[in-house]
């Protein structure tokens, strides 16, 4: 998916990486404080020690953590989502949601140690690792959970109870994930797919746009819509830059905008492009605004993204 800019600029470059391997433990004096706590009795009531298969492999976190450092914007919402908010100390800089969310210089995509170490976590999340970050967290006894982009649902739900499992929120996480795919279930099973609806998600102005292998356009999917993308030369590493004439020429019945908070994209900006105007979507008011973060991260916010193709198919169909 898409992440925010800076993401896609991940997505396309091959940014989401799986290496390391994670495991908790702590000495050491600046990394001492960051290390995980002993376990006491009541972590190991609430099933401490704990092991969490993720994307760098078995990670084995000692105690309930009390000072989560996120460095991925979808792991921050997942783990707000699942009432360990007040575990959280430091957030990366993309993390813009929830508001209360202690948002900070860090990089999830240009991460450094030292910086990180500072915070002195018990608990490190990230979807990269960027420059071997998991190696040099790890190296100092700082348990790092590695949870990469989603390419698919499945993935969304099991990252979510990942992270309950990992901060001793598991029942929460599970009530979480079982809700997104109850509602998302709900709004696909009930959405009209007798029109066989086209359309165009893109990603920026340039623009990219997405296929349906991608996480994105498997949602679009879900509502039986055709993606215009899949037909372009380039699409199979899944986010094809497509010419204007191409998406002029397959006129599809919908746009999805996912670039207005960053580039300010709009119906308008939209119909000034070569070839544009006359597009069908353009000329019914066929035109979607998407939140950019909604539309790039695979967390539970994933439903608001559902819901907007919903209530744009219906549109459509109606």
């Amino acid at each position: 998916m898409r992440p925010v800019r800076t993401a896609l600029a991940g997505a396309l470059l091959g940014a989401l990486t799986l290496a390391g391997c994670g495991q908790s433990s702590g000495t050491t004096d600046t990394a001492s404080a960051s290390a995980a706590p002993t376990p006491a009795a009541s972590s190991q009531a609430a099933g401490f020690p704990v092991t969490v298969q993720a994307g760098n492999g078995p990670v084995t976190i000692a105690g309930k953590p009390t000072q989560i450092v996120s460095l991925s914007p979808s792991s921050t919402e997942s783990l707000f989502a699942i009432g360990a908010g007040p575990q959280v100390i430091a957030v990366d800089d993309q993390s813009t949601y929830p508001a209360e969310a202690p948002k900070t210089d860090l990089s999830g995509f240009k991460p450094n140690a030292e910086a990180i170490i500072a915070k002195k976590p018990d608990l490190v999340v990230l979807a990269n690792d960027t420059g071997g970050i998991v190696a040099a967290l790890t190296k100092v006894g700082i348990p790092v959970l590695l949870e990469p982009a989603a390419t698919k649902l499945e993935e969304s739900y099991d990252e979510i109870a990942d992270l309950g499992a990992a901060t001793g929120n598991k029942a929460k996480a599970d009530e979480v994930a079982a809700g997104m795919k109850a509602q998302i279930e709900q709004l696909a099973a009930a959405a009209p797919k007798d029109k066989k609806l086209s359309y165009f998600h893109e990603l920026d102005s340039t623009p990219y746009s997405v296929t349906s292998s991608t996480f994105i356009g498997q949602i679009y999917g879900l509502f039986g819509l055709t993606n215009i993308a899949d037909q372009a030369p380039d699409a199979a590493g899944g986010y094809p830059k497509l010419s204007s004439e191409f998406v002029a020429k397959a006129d599809p019945d919908l746009i999805f905008l996912a670039d207005t908070k960053c580039c300010g994209q709009s119906k308008e900006t939209l119909a000034k492009r070569p070839g544009w105007r006359d597009l069908s979507a353009i000329k019914k008011d066929q035109v979607i605004q998407v939140d950019d973060d909604i539309a790039s991260r695979w967390g539970p916010r994933v439903v608001d993204f559902a819901k907007a193709v919903d209530q744009a198919v219906k549109k459509a169909a109606g």
